[in-house]
């Protein structure tokens, strides 16, 4: 499969994510002890057995769900390795919660050849898709915010 057969399956499988079905993506990611993963949910994982217990406590938390949407930032690409930059628009019922919210997601993939197709050896997710004047302390300004707003 060429690269952009692989992206487009990619796009299919977070969307199976989004319902909590983790299997799809699973089956794109490298099994090898380089894979990483970070998300949302929790610290990077490094190593596939780490990489495959993050993804199955994310899509765990991820019900009803559907990615809407993919736009494509940038995309580097040499004969054996690939990196693309994207945002991914979600809904989905997130942990529990009993509501579908939107959510944009900032997400970074790295691609690499290994015996004749495309896996994806790293991801990186965040929901950091707007500008913040505090960059790094976004969430602290907001959670001190918030709190005087509740005192």
């Amino acid at each position: 499969m060429d690269l952009h057969e692989v992206i487009t399956n990619y796009h299919d499988a977070a969307d199976k994510f989004s319902r909590g079905d983790p299997l799809p993506v699973k089956k794109i990611f490298s099994h090898q002890d380089d894979v990483t993963l970070a998300n949302p949910f929790g610290p990077p994982a490094h190593g596939w057995n780490k990489v495959s217990e993050a993804l199955d406590f994310a899509s765990a938390r991820f019900r009803d769900g559907k990615v809407t949407g993919f736009e494509m930032v940038q995309e580097y690409v040499t004969s054996d390795l690939a990196t693309i930059l994207e945002i991914e628009h979600w809904n989905a019922k997130v942990s529990g919660r009993s509501n579908v919210d939107s959510f944009d997601l900032r997400v970074t993939s790295t691609f690499r050849r290994e015996e004749g197709t495309w896996k994806l050896i790293h991801r990186h997710a965040d929901p950091l898709t707007t500008f913040h004047p505090d960059g790094p302390l976004r969430n602290i300004s907001d959670n001190k915010q918030a709190t005087k707003r509740r005192e």
